[in-house]
């Protein structure tokens, strides 16, 4: 077992203000693997002395310059892209294949973009006898969740340095092995002292203390709706800005003419993907009441390919695992129809439950409507297009969705009609430039690309 007893803070690493730790456990087999400091307000205060002290200069410093920090902390990352995977196969469970590529190579790339983008964005424009600043937010406090536990913090840092913003981060207490190789990243990349800094501690110890901080201007926020509800009152409280990026229901439709096996075999893919504990994932499938018993036997069998321990990890810990058990069992009683999976426990250690595909599920489910965060997919029938798009927009989230139809254009012209703020179109590639975020519930703001920029930015108009 490795213990951490020392935090970021100011570019050096010291110890924290009080004794309390934090057990790192591997879901897989339920043991500790590490421990690190329980970080309290005094150590979030530090923090942000040090991100606000450190914010002049980084503000002042040319976005060439920032843009070469962030194309070495880039480097340093790809570099050790295989630490990093082991890393958080160690804390979070997901198969060494899937960190490899998501949770360690998808970081590369969105630290690459905002390289990029520091050095050819326009931080001033021209409107008519204007000259329009785009300056700094200020002081970010970003707290991040466990579930992609790399991918959020870089797309959280990576934007507020590109903008000139200093960061205080506070990783999910589950996950903070890698965030703190993240930290050692940045020093390596020779970021000055302050502008990153670190500080692992429960939410609602360190969380709180950095949401309520009067030296923080930003706080940027990804986890569970409730709590960025929490978030919200305590920014709004002092009126200073917030980023939230929270759940999901998304659905996943398929329109009479698509290619049916082949949107079943990807739906059922993308909610297995990371143990279904992505906020974006599609647990909703919605299928025209003709293809309705063929879909359901192709997910059946899709879903029988995804064995725990293989290609579907654990989750995260006991809590959540019992939890979506917990849901799997409601949405029995509530009368849909388990075919593949169901509430009982694989065999073996580790925190696993069994990859389950429901039919007969109806909008006014509870596993229809609420976010499970687990490997449970829902199939609910519609009888025409209207019934499609009234369905899929009946949940108070609207994070993300996909359309499969005979043509894009045909793909399109629904996926307007839908109330959320991403929609792949016919399987449509991951794009890290695209500004991902949500409708109703599921948040307020963007990250990645131009836009995940300007949620760090702030504007200035010279009148001449």
């Amino acid at each position: 077992m490795k213990q951490h007893d020392a935090m970021y803070i100011d570019g050096s690493w010291r110890p924290a203000e009080g004794s309390g730790t934090i057990e790192v456990v591997n879901p897989a087999d339920g043991q500790v693997i590490a421990t690190v400091p329980a970080g309290s307000a005094q150590d979030v205060d530090a923090a942000v002395r040090a991100a606000r002290a450190a914010l002049p200069g980084w503000a002042a410093t040319a976005p060439q310059e920032r843009a070469a920090r962030l194309a070495a902390l880039r480097d340093q990352l790809a570099d050790r892209a295989g630490e990093i995977a082991e890393t958080v196969t160690a804390e979070l469970g997901s198969p060494l294949a899937f960190s490899t590529r998501v949770h360690a190579g998808v970081p590369v790339a969105v630290c690459g973009s905002y390289a990029e983008l520091a050095g050819t964005h326009s931080f001033e424009e021209r409107i008519g006898n204007s000259t329009v600043l785009h300056e700094p937010v200020g002081v970010v406090g970003a707290i991040t969740p466990w579930n992609y536990p790399l991918h959020q913090v870089v797309a959280k840092v990576a934007p507020a340095l590109a903008a000139g913003c200093t960061v205080v981060l506070k990783p999910a207490e589950d996950t903070p092995l890698v965030a703190q190789l993240f930290a050692e990243c940045v020093d390596a990349a020779g970021i000055p002292a302050g502008v990153f800094n670190l500080v692992t501690g429960l939410g609602p110890v360190a969380g709180q203390a950095l949401a309520e901080h009067e030296g923080v201007d930003l706080v940027s926020f990804t986890g569970s709706t409730a709590v960025g509800k929490r978030i919200g009152a305590l920014a709004g409280a002092a009126v200073k800005r917030v980023a939230l990026e929270l759940g999901g229901k998304s659905a996943n439709v398929i329109l009479p003419g698509a290619d049916l096996p082949k949107a079943v075999a990807v739906g059922v893919a993308n909610v297995m993907a990371n143990s279904g504990q992505t906020c974006s994932a599609w647990t909703r499938m919605l299928v025209h009441t003709d293809q309705y018993d063929e879909a359901v036997e192709l997910a059946t069998a899709a879903a029988a390919k995804y064995v725990p321990g293989e290609k579907v990890g654990p989750l995260v810990n006991a809590a959540q695992r019992d939890r979506v058990r917990g849901c799997i069992e409601r949405g029995i009683a509530e009368g849909a129809r388990v075919v593949a999976g169901g509430p009982e426990a694989p065999a073996g250690a580790g925190y696993y439950v069994a990859p389950t595909v429901f039919a007969d599920v109806t909008s006014e489910m509870t596993l229809a409507q609420e976010e499970i965060f687990g490997p449970v997919l829902s199939i609910l029938r519609y009888e025409d297009e209207d019934d499609a798009v009234r369905i899929a927009n009946d949940t108070v989230y609207g994070l993300a969705g996909a359309v499969w139809a005979g043509d894009d254009a045909e793909a399109v012209a629904f996926a307007r009609r839908l109330d959320t703020g991403q929609v792949d179109i016919n399987g449509g590639r991951f794009n890290p430039l695209a500004p991902f975020g949500g409708y109703k519930q599921s948040g307020v703001g963007r990250e990645l690309g131009p836009h995940g920029l300007s949620e760090y930015l702030q504007t200035k108009s010279l009148q001449f």
